[in-house]
């Protein structure tokens, strides 16, 4: 019986753009996507009344008509090639390098519209809602920020104005005044780098959308006005008490600084576009995976598209085409690790890795994964793996020059076996070792550069400690049961280096990750299960979701989207069910966004148990401390985990809620597989039982799920405007969050 395919689009709309013969012209269709997407979100985009969103850009005098192909209560929309209004016939669809320049210079015209009425008001100031104390930052370094989220076209109304503790007055309405202060990409783009909690504009409401004369199909009347207009929007990551004033100018960023910054997002695109075109052609050209690979790394490889709301996400700055061949998990690269040898005596490290019941250093673990190949070691150091590309840039470093000048560090070169990049392009695995090493790599992959943090390092080994002593893990199992189940994939190891006075150096260091899967287990990273791909025999890209679940539909002999419904029925028992319940029992919330998100399904497709994975993306409640504290004594006092509630509430919602769920949700709407008002009243139905039934969690989450009428969201083009590098620097150069409606909430859709 042949497989049946997912309903299509509409005739009317054509073929779909990502299907393109031309791999480049596929490439700028996804790009293309990306950044409108990403638009709408940041900036409260709603749904056209027809199938043509117009898109006014007031700095360029034009007028953007963009195709609708599908609208996503979640945020996965999907949209054709977008064209100028007016445009003479045959005239080229806008690029996506085009799209990026007009967006930039929108918002920058915002700002500065912005500016000359901008007043600085205490009132209007977001509180200190984040880690300044704990210096948690809530982006997972494996991570692209992997996908999706609440769409911020369906509004539930203005949004309530921040009183001085940061919580919403749900009395407040705000007035034409509030309505002028800058927010969103008109902050991330203005010379000044305010960064300031907002309000909501009349603009944006229902009752006025389509003002001035606009175009009835209109998203929004005027594009520079909803960039000041959207609700609650550009607050940076995080602001300590005695943080200097937001409204006030950031001396170290001026017009030319933000200039540069668009300028650097622009290019990016265009290197995102030409990384992903290149690696469609190889796919086509060679879409069927080696036997070898097994299913977890043939998974791991297959992220071909990337984050579906980034406006860069396979941007790699400062990899040759030579090195991408080699590097690039999308290429199925491989690759020997190049090695040092390391003196004792600047040598930093920690294992709680066990052995038929023995410890085992860390420097006997990488020992034993260099092989035999690796020459004799020099008196009295260990070896240390580096990914080949990181080995060339750290040479430049003066503090690891001295280290090489002193005779501390030796370059041993390329050694060993080849190991194969995961989708975070920095993490190696090998089918055939017990272990993977999670590297230090300086590229800037989507919005930041990929080098440990010691305190990460530290979080890791103690959250293995944590989950192997005092019951912990054997509550998690007898409260989720079933196999395989869920677990954490452990990070119990690792080595690094200081100087010679003990200070800590960066990028020269190595996780020892636990590798739990065999050859047989498919275990599937979510973002990689709903991400097109080339598919042997097709000429159509189409996800691992969307072959899985039309697969069952055959064998099971029923409708495709109540197999569909089904699956995602047990993911959630499957997955984020034990999540909920380890917030709740332990007050540990998990940054289970779906690339740190696996699946495990058994021999049908089916989800069975999951695993997570990344030892920065830890929340420990402060409220929990004392208990954790019996638990593992110490805790917390180097990796620097516990941070407050509310913010922990915040980024939990996002990142297993708006990211995994909803965004999951998107992808089997995006992808034809299921209706997203279905599997939106199934989550409902899960999230009221997780609350206040029978299978109650503890957790806050479902709640706050349930009832918020809006979500925090992350803004990837907002935090790629500012050129912020989110796991590095001050807290003002961390990751930008907007506001966007909640889709569970009756009304908000």
């Amino acid at each position: 019986m042949a497989t049946p395919d997912p309903a299509g689009p509409p005739a009317t709309l054509g073929a779909d753009p990502l299907d393109h013969p031309d791999p480049a012209r596929a490439a700028d269709a996804a790009a293309t996507e990306n950044l409108l997407r990403c638009w709408i979100r940041e900036t409260g985009g709603v749904r056209p009344a027809g199938d043509t969103l117009c898109i006014p850009l007031t700095a360029s005098g034009i007028v953007l008509r963009v195709p609708v192909r599908f609208w996503s209560a979640t945020g996965w929309h999907r949209f054709g090639r977008p064209t100028l209004d007016g445009a003479p016939s045959g005239a080229p669809p806008v690029d996506a390098v085009t799209l990026a320049a007009l967006l930039v210079r929108e918002a920058a015209y915002a700002a500065r519209a912005a500016g000359s009425t901008h007043h600085a008001d205490p009132a209007h100031h977001v509180a200190p809602a984040h880690r300044a104390e704990s210096g948690h930052r809530g982006v997972s370094p494996d991570s692209a920020d992997a996908p999706h989220g609440a769409d911020p076209g369906h509004r539930a109304g203005p949004a309530p104005r921040p009183d001085a503790a940061g919580q919403a007055d749900p009395g407040h309405r705000p007035d034409a005044a509030h309505r002028a202060v800058p927010t969103d990409l008109a902050d991330a783009a203005h010379p000044d780098g305010a960064a300031t909690r907002t309000h909501q504009a009349d603009a944006a409401h229902p009752d006025t959308a389509h003002a001035d004369g606009a175009h009835p199909d209109t998203a929004y009347a005027d594009a520079s006005h909803a960039v000041a207009a959207h609700a609650d929007a550009a607050s940076v990551d995080a602001a300590p008490a005695d943080a200097a004033d937001p409204d006030m100018p950031d001396p170290d960023r001026g017009p030319a600084d933000a200039a540069d910054e668009a300028a650097a997002l622009v290019g990016r695109v265009a290197d995102s576009v030409r990384r992903t075109a290149a690696f469609l052609a190889e796919r086509r050209s060679a879409p069927t995976d080696p036997a070898a690979y097994g299913p977890f790394l043939t998974a791991e490889q297959s992220l071909v598209l990337g984050h579906p709301l980034h406006p860069t996400p396979k941007s790699r700055e400062g990899l040759s085409e030579a090195e991408a061949r080699v590097y690039s998990p999308e290429l199925r690269g491989a690759f020997p690790l190049h090695w040092l040898a390391v003196d004792h005596s600047v040598l930093a490290q920690d294992s709680a890795w066990t052995r038929h019941g023995r410890p085992v250093s860390a420097a006997q673990l990488v020992a034993g994964l260099a092989g035999p190949e690796l020459p004799a070691l020099p008196e009295g150091t260990v070896p240390l793996p580096l990914h080949p590309w990181q080995a060339r840039e750290i040479r430049h470093r003066p503090a690891v020059a001295a280290l090489f000048d002193a005779g501390l560090l030796h370059d041993l070169g390329p050694y060993g076996p080849a190991w194969y990049p995961t989708s975070s392009v920095r993490t190696v695995y090998r089918p055939d070792a017990p272990a993977m090493l999670k590297l230090s790599l300086a590229l800037r992959i989507t919005n930041s550069r990929r080098e440990n943090l010691r305190k990460e390092l530290h979080r890791g080994v103690e959250v293995h400690r944590l989950l192997r002593g005092g019951g912990l893990f054997a509550r998690w199992r007898a409260a989720c049961p079933g196999a395989p189940g869920f677990d954490i994939v452990r990070d119990p190891a690792w080595l690094a280096v200081d100087g010679p006075d003990g200070t800590q150096l960066t990028g020269l260091d190595v996780v020892v990750r636990h590798n739990p899967f065999g050859p047989a287990d498919d275990a599937v990273c979510v973002a990689g299960l709903t991400s097109p791909r080339p598919w042997p025999g097709q000429t159509v890209l189409r996800s691992r979701l969307a072959y899985t679940i039309a697969r069952l539909a055959v064998r099971t002999g029923r409708p495709l989207r109540t197999v569909a419904a089904e699956w995602f029925l047990r993911y959630l028992r499957s997955v984020v069910r034990p999540i909920l319940w380890l917030d709740g029992a332990a007050g540990i919330a998990l940054e289970a966004h779906q690339q740190n998100t696996l699946v495990l399904l058994d021999p049908e497709g089916w989800p069975v148990g999951g695993r997570y994975r990344d030892n920065q993306g830890y929340y420990f409640r402060e409220s929990r401390r004392a208990e954790l504290g019996r638990l593992l004594p110490g805790i917390g006092e180097r990796s620097d985990t516990f941070v407050p509630d509310d913010v922990t509430d915040e980024r939990f919602a996002y990142y297993l809620g708006v990211n995994n769920v909803l965004g999951l949700i998107g992808a089997f709407g995006a992808q034809r597989l299921a209706d997203e008002s279905v599997l939106l009243a199934a989550f409902r139905r899960f999230l009221a039982d997780a609350a206040s039934g029978p299978a109650r969690t503890g957790s806050t989450l479902p709640a706050r799920l349930l009832e918020a009428p809006t979500l925090r969201c992350k803004a990837n083009l907002l935090t790629r405007l500012r050129g912020l590098d989110e796991l590095v620097g001050p807290v003002d150069t961390q990751s930008v969050y907007v506001t966007v409606a909640n889709p569970l909430v009756a009304g908000a859709m």
